[in-house]
């Protein structure tokens, strides 16, 4: 990575440890926590990565100026302030830092919900005032109570674990969690969040916002709930609808609420402000010093990733790369590209439907990724914009390109084998190739011609009838133009030709790829770059 010639803004406030990662990456890195939108604007042009907090609103009108952006690192866990959609289509990454902040964000969630359950704040404030009344602030014991948590995910489940040594029993609503999750956390699931409600004394939630999480908590939902129910939220704010959740406090369904996240925040227009029965924290779940600097580091980490061109574990708009994963996966992903490169360099022919088959081991790791891997190799040689990881799958709906995905556990010939199939409006192409060892890759095959040779930086593919002395007449003219081999290999199909496959040390234009087909029997040569060999 030239380092030194790529430039960072940080629009938003980080830890120091962070922003010192970045320019010890050799980025130039502008640190401008206070800047106007207005300005934001005029200069986003001239960077590289972005790294923004909750505040700042990542949408079209940024994208649109933003002409060299690659990477957007959002400091923290929500991204409902970065357009997805924006990102996705210009090949921008989108990176967060979902674990730097989780144990700070779930003793935020237990000491909200323990100081609005004994009202201690309030109590606080009328010492204060130098009164002393002890009838007013009962609160309610904790031991024996059910805690109901929205969201099992990361907080959630910290939550959970960490409820359970008060003594009270725990049940879950999240539809989109393995039951396994909910056993090893010793959490009771719910089916649907009406059941959840009828039997809970505490509620706490920690889901994304979306479109279907945002108000998910209304007056139906609040109403299924025994009288005096105690809520939480320390996600993001709007999850709870909050003019339900005032009228729920007025008229005693809800005795108490915890909030540190608002609807419309920064500006103070909820209705819940007129209560004294709500504990406000002005979005502090992930305000710890600890915390600070593990986003800061993270967020660094994961932006220097993505301008390395390394894989991203924490990348929003990819699949999801768990840790023990990246490093088996980087060779299929190196593997994917490389075969997705072969079809426009040797065939001309507009793609209608790609079948990628994973035989052996390759179907334990993630397909998905590797799939994002063939597209990248595809479009790479014939696209003029950004390919990449994020947008390779975009490019492929636009073309309205069929993709399907063939999973082989048991293929005895190959332990570790990627297959790409592609249709094209004239014909039909195949592509294999394996995993040999850490760092060892092999092309096997293409259509019916099988071999074995390591893909290098240029390569020429040749096609001819095999007889004897081609090899020898393919060898004069590269000596002739002053070539050097690195590698070569001849492989006969069952029809009576043969593929030459050589690996060269520089590009070939197409008036020396020209001098072969003067050879009697030669019925294709051509020119295939690899990216990034």
């Amino acid at each position: 990575m030239e380092a030194k010639y790529l430039k960072v803004l940080v629009a938003e406030r980080i830890a120091d440890k962070g922003v010192e990662k970045l320019r010890e990456a050799g980025l130039d890195v502008d640190f401008n926590p206070t800047i106007k939108r207005d300005e934001l604007l005029k200069i986003i042009g001239e960077y590289d990565a972005l790294i923004v907090r909750s505040v700042t609103k990542v949408n079209e009108e940024l994208y649109a100026k933003a002409t060299n952006l690659k990477v957007v690192g959002r400091a923290g866990n929500g991204v409902d302030n970065i357009e997805m959609d924006g990102a996705s289509k210009r090949g921008i990454i989108v990176v967060n830092t979902p674990d730097a902040n989780t144990t700070t964000t779930a003793e935020h969630t237990i000491a909200l919900l323990l100081a609005s359950n004994r009202r201690i704040p309030q109590a606080d404030a009328m010492i204060r005032r130098h009164e002393w009344d002890r009838t007013k602030f009962k609160g309610s014991e904790l031991y024996g109570k059910t805690l109901g948590i929205i969201g099992l995910g990361r907080i959630g489940s910290k939550v959970a674990v960490r409820m359970k040594g008060f003594g009270m029993k725990i049940i879950a609503y999240d539809p989109y969690i393995a039951d396994e999750r909910f056993e090893r956390f010793g959490v009771e699931k719910k089916e649907t969040l009406e059941d959840l409600m009828k039997e809970v004394d505490f509620l706490t939630i920690h889901t994304p916002k979306t479109p279907e999480t945002l108000g998910m908590v209304e007056k139906n939902i609040l109403n299924l709930a025994k009288d005096g129910l105690r809520v939480v939220n320390c996600a993001r704010g709007g999850l709870y609808n909050e003019e339900d959740l005032y009228e729920a406090i007025q008229s005693g369904k809800v005795a108490s609420a915890a909030i540190d996240v608002l609807k419309d925040e920064p500006n103070l227009t909820s209705p819940l402000l007129q209560s004294d029965k709500v504990v406000f924290t002005p979005h502090l779940g992930a305000d710890t010093f600890e915390a600070q600097d593990n986003v800061g580091i993270c967020v660094a980490e994961e932006v220097i990733n993505v301008l390395s061109g390394n894989i991203v574990p924490n990348a929003v708009n990819l699949p999801t790369v768990g840790p023990d994963e990246m490093e088996g996966l980087f060779d299929y992903l190196k593997l994917g590209e490389r075969l997705g490169n072969l079809y426009y360099g040797i065939w001309k022919d507009p793609v209608e439907s790609i079948q990628v088959t994973f035989g052996g081991e390759a179907v334990n790791f993630n397909t998905k990724t590797i799939t994002l891997a063939v597209l990248k190799g595809l479009f790479e040689p014939v696209m003029t914009g950004r390919v990449n990881y994020v947008n390779a799958g975009v490019i492929a709906e636009e073309e309205g390109i069929a993709m399907a995905t063939v999973l082989k556990q048991d293929d005895k010939r190959f332990k570790n084998l990627l297959k790409v199939k592609i249709k094209g409006q004239k014909g039909e192409h195949t592509f294999a190739g394996m995993v040999a060892g850490h760092d060892e890759i092999r092309i096997n095959r293409v259509d019916n011609f099988f071999f074995d040779i390591k893909p290098t930086q240029n390569m020429i593919f040749i096609v001819n009838e095999d007889k004897p002395g081609r090899i020898g007449q393919v060898g004069a003219i590269i000596g002739d133009m002053g070539i050097n081999i690195g590698a070569m290999q001849c492989a006969p199909d069952d029809k009576g030709n043969a593929m030459i496959i050589l690996s060269v040390d520089r590009e070939l234009s197409e008036a020396e790829l020209s001098k072969f087909m003067e050879i009697p029997g030669i019925l294709k040569a051509k020119f295939v770059k690899i990216y990034n060999s």
